[in-house]
């Protein structure tokens, strides 16, 4: 049977930005699971350990051990994971996830919140002709449908001034691979990423942007599919620098 993998989505959408994906990888077991506070569990507060919770939970719906995907905000709760459960992690896929949370990324974030907020219905309208702008319609709706967690951003931003996704990275042993859009103003950081990894690999797609997974769901699902080839096969089990 194809290893299976968890699919873990970025801020403020849903495990419906891996709509696609069931079909691309098809006949591959596949869970999409909702973090807390987005899609179908809007409302509770956002943790990193119960991000990390999600996560396991899935993996142990498709059978204990898999190849976990994670975008974004997903990103960083699969590098958690995975640092804190690599027996369960056969591979580790970070895309749009290699820039150390700090003062200037969460400020932005803060803003951006707090002008969504201050409209009427909350910046639904705003988001809504954002992502209906920036993804193919067979994504965007599906995310749109799903609920856009607006409201969520402040208890994210908590938890990630917290987090350490370096040390986490240093800590897991299996393979890690970095996939990021040229354009992704989250990669600043991907070279120190990788060089961490005990068997990493940075991918850099060209012309592509921080909605890589969503905007080239063909490429990408392409990147995912070698990446669980790889991962299951023997761990190699020695540290490399970078591979692209």
């Amino acid at each position: 049977m194809n290893l299976p993998i968890v699919f873990v989505h970025g801020i403020r959408v849903s495990g419906a930005m891996w709509a696609p994906h069931r079909d691309l990888l098809s006949p591959t077991p596949i869970r999409t699971p909702d973090l807390p506070g987005h899609g179908t569990r809007r409302g509770e507060p956002f943790t990193l350990a119960g991000a990390i919770r999600t996560v396991v939970d899935a993996i142990d719906e498709v059978g204990g051990r898999a190849l976990v995907v994670g975008h974004s905000l997903g990103g960083y709760a699969a590098i958690a994971a995975a640092a804190r459960h690599p027996h369960k992690v056969a591979g580790l896929v970070a895309s749009g996830a290699t820039t150390v949370p700090g003062r200037v990324l969460t400020s932005a974030f803060f803003l951006a919140h707090k002008a969504l907020s201050r409209l009427r219905d909350g910046g639904d309208a705003v988001s809504r002709a954002q992502f209906r702008g920036l993804l193919p319609p067979a994504v965007a709706e599906p995310v749109i449908a799903a609920g856009i967690a607006t409201e969520v951003i402040p208890s994210v931003l908590a938890q990630a001034a917290r987090f350490d996704p370096l040390t986490d990275l240093a800590s897991y042993p299996g393979p890690v691979w970095l996939v990021n859009g040229a354009h992704d103003h989250f990669r600043a950081g991907e070279r120190r990423f990788v060089r961490v990894c005990w068997d990493g690999r940075l991918i850099v797609v060209p012309r592509a942007g921080h909605y890589l997974p969503m905007v080239r769901a063909a490429e990408f699902s392409r990147i995912v599919r070698d990446c669980a080839a790889v991962a299951a096969g023997p761990a190699p089990g020695v540290r490399s620098e970078e591979a692209s």
